[in-house]
């Protein structure tokens, strides 16, 4: 195992932290403005009528209550738990995931046993060795460009009672095979488990992780696509038939390919100014993004997603393999269950009409 570098500051750190007030610099958004993965402002009328997004149409879902969550970094909408969301700290904090209900409140906090924060990014669900629900959290953070040889994911299996406990970790190391760089954003495709990081440069790039992770050495990143400029999120719908990369400005949604490659981009979806907008994550129907910021008692926005980049209701209820195997039980049970009743029904009607011959 490489040789950790002793932890560097966050703040400050060497040359300017790439912030909203940075990126409105004259310079900076005219690289913006050229670049062919990020959507120019329209008018929300405008918007309507292309069938992207506005951000006229998000609402507050609700406002992160706890004081302790004061750079919210990720979020993951829990598949056991109706109307819980996930979320964590970013650099610097307690390895701890914060369980919040739907009013913002923490109804649960678990902290993980054989983890360490040191730049918590990003967070997704995805399934463990035995298919049961997880919740991923990403280490990816690099503000130094390329300080640390390799970056970490922690996996830790949801559980299925909710209440504040101490859950044990499972740590993956990764590292990218064109070198060490930053990235903030992390997800997971539903229909394979397959993990993704999207690079936080001008030039972002998508990296997909090998189809079965290891523990005992590094797992490579390969880059399979283009991202857009200084990405700091990312989730998959929950059919995982497009996905969706934000930035500080706004968001995009994307096909993803049959070969697990990201196809071309469907549409942009606007997002309300926030204080420093690093998370976001699809709704368990598909049809909302959540979007959230860093910051004290921070709202996290409900922001509807375009029709044209809506999954299907029967490709939502079958985005995993479990789910895929729920249904086909329970078509089996219903089929049998109509066959026996066929059954018995026939039996009745033959014994009433051999009681009736046998009266006349």
């Amino acid at each position: 195992m490489p040789a950790r570098p002793s932890r560097p500051r966050r703040r400050p750190g060497p040359g300017p932290r790439v912030t909203p007030a940075l990126l409105a610099l004259p310079a900076v958004s005219a690289l913006l403005a050229g670049s062919v993965l990020i959507a120019a402002p329209q008018p929300a009328s405008a918007a309507h009528a292309s069938g992207r997004g506005s951000r006229d149409d998000a609402k507050v879902a609700f406002t992160v209550a706890d004081p302790r969550i004061n750079e919210s970094s990720g979020l993951a909408v829990s598949r056991r738990h109706p109307g819980i969301v996930y979320t964590q700290n970013d650099s610097g904090g307690v390895a701890q995931i914060f369980a919040l209900g739907p009013d913002g409140r923490t109804r649960a906090v678990l902290s993980l046993a054989g983890a360490r924060a040191r730049d918590w990014e990003a967070m997704a669900m995805g399934r463990d060795e035995r298919g049961r629900p997880a919740i991923f959290v990403a280490d990816i953070g690099d503000n130094l460009g390329g300080a640390w040889p390799y970056v970490t994911v922690y996996r830790v299996t949801e559980p299925a009672s909710l209440r504040t406990r101490t859950v044990r970790a499972t740590a993956f190391r990764f590292t990218y095979e064109d070198g060490p760089r930053n990235a903030e954003a992390m997800m997971i495709d539903p229909r394979t488990n397959r993990l993704y990081i999207a690079s936080k440069l001008f030039t972002g790039a998508l990296y997909r992780a090998p189809a079965k992770l290891s523990t005992e050495r590094a797992n490579t990143l390969r880059k399979v696509g283009d991202a857009p400029t200084l990405a700091t999120d990312a989730a998959f719908a929950p059919d995982g038939r497009t996905f969706v990369i934000r930035n500080y400005f706004g968001a995009r949604i994307y096909r993803m390919g049959a070969d697990g490659r990201p196809g071309r981009s469907l549409t942009s979806v606007g997002i309300p100014a926030q204080e420093q907008g690093e998370s976001i994550a699809y709704t368990a129907d598909g049809r909302w993004l959540l979007a959230g910021s860093e910051g004290v008692s921070q709202p996290v926005y409900r922001v509807p997603v375009p029709e044209e980049a809506r999954p299907s209701p029967s490709a939502t209820s079958s985005a995993s393999p479990q789910a895929r195997r729920d249904a086909t039980e329970g078509r089996r049970d219903s089929t049998g269950a109509s066959v026996g009743l066929f059954l018995a029904l026939g039996a009745t009607a033959a014994l009433g009409y051999a009681l009736l011959r046998r009266r006349s």
